[in-house]
């Protein structure tokens, strides 16, 4: 059994995280959540039973017993900060995606992990998700041929708002965020891609605001991923009138498309699809954290702390090689 703290109770530690850690009986046989830190925390201290605590100062005079990692929920900015603190305490850390958005931090924070022989594993739990399992592992057993085209399309109407009430959320703030859309949800495809096309040659990117202008970073991001024998595409809006996204891998014999919660398979003339409506629905989040969580324990287990922190570095080159581009 691990014991750890969660950094920051905003939205996505209530919908996401601490349903995978007290309802899922994988985890919480490995994973226990003995203590929250949230700035804002006040009377009563406690959430689920949970001692709520709103400095980690506070942490020392917890009748807890040891701790062995942290779960930082926390906005972007303070993502690094936090990490470095949690590895110069002692802790593994679990950190909320992205980590690091350059080389240097990724250096940086690799560094630190190993003088304190911890593991810092970045929340990339849309590898869970049952489509994109799926989706990947017919890439895998080349069902469609070689692919040579991969196009990824999301369409949200704004930033999602997290727990707060702000105007603006902190997600459209570069106080807090540090970038927009490319940063935020295209994390999430970033490393998708990178787990069945590998790092590519070379990135061109193009951001804009289009339609927040209470925002100062970008709602909308389009990407081109150049291979040697292969291309990706990806367009990312936070400004479009309906939530959409769309996921399409083109190959020799074949496509597959995601689009909605359908996921259709087209080979050799053939078609076949699959109704996945209730895989992508809000409520089935926490399960994709559950299967992300219980990786996180295995590799404590394991002690392998070179794979977490690859995943970090490749996906901070590709934030980093985006964002020079639109420079």
């Amino acid at each position: 059994m691990y014991r750890g703290v969660l950094m920051g109770l905003g939205g996505i530690a209530k919908s996401g995280h601490l349903p995978a850690f007290l309802h899922d009986a994988e985890v919480s046989s490995r994973l226990r959540i003995v203590a929250i830190v949230d700035e804002a925390a006040s009377a009563p201290a406690s959430f689920h039973g949970i001692p709520l605590l709103s400095r980690p100062e506070q942490l020392a005079d917890l009748d807890e017993g040891p701790l062995d990692f942290v779960d930082i929920c926390t906005p972007t900015s303070s993502h690094l900060a936090l990490s470095l603190w949690g590895l110069s305490q002692g802790y593994h850390v679990l950190c909320e995606k992205p980590v690091a958005v350059n080389r240097a931090e990724a250096a940086t924070l690799a560094a630190a992990a190993l003088d304190a022989r911890r593991v810092v594993m970045p929340c990339h739990q849309y590898r869970f998700n049952p489509v994109w399992r799926r989706l990947k592992q017919w890439l895998d057993d080349g069902v469609i041929g070689r692919w040579y085209l991969a196009e990824f399309r999301v369409y949200r109407l704004a930033a999602d708002p997290g727990a707060g009430h702000s105007p603006v959320p902190w997600r459209g703030r570069r106080a807090d965020g540090r970038g927009g859309v490319l940063l935020d949800h295209g994390t999430h495809l970033v490393y998708e891609l990178l787990d069945v096309a590998g790092p590519p040659q070379s990135v061109r990117a193009w951001t804009g605001r289009l339609r927040h202008g209470g925002y100062d970073v970008e709602d909308t991001a389009q990407l081109l991923f150049s291979y040697p024998d292969r291309m990706a595409t990806m367009f990312l809006t936070w400004a479009a009138r309906r939530r959409e996204t769309e996921i399409r891998f083109t190959g020799e014999r074949g496509s597959i498309t995601w689009s909605g919660g359908i996921l259709t398979l087209e080979r050799d003339g053939e078609i076949e699809s699959f109704d996945h409506t209730g895989d992508l629905d809000k409520a089935s989040y926490a399960k994709w954290f559950a299967g992300l969580f219980h990786d996180f324990a295995a590799t404590l287990d394991s002690g392998d702390s070179a794979r977490p922190m690859a995943d970090i570095a490749q996906v901070a080159a590709v934030l980093e090689a985006s964002y020079a581009s639109v420079a």
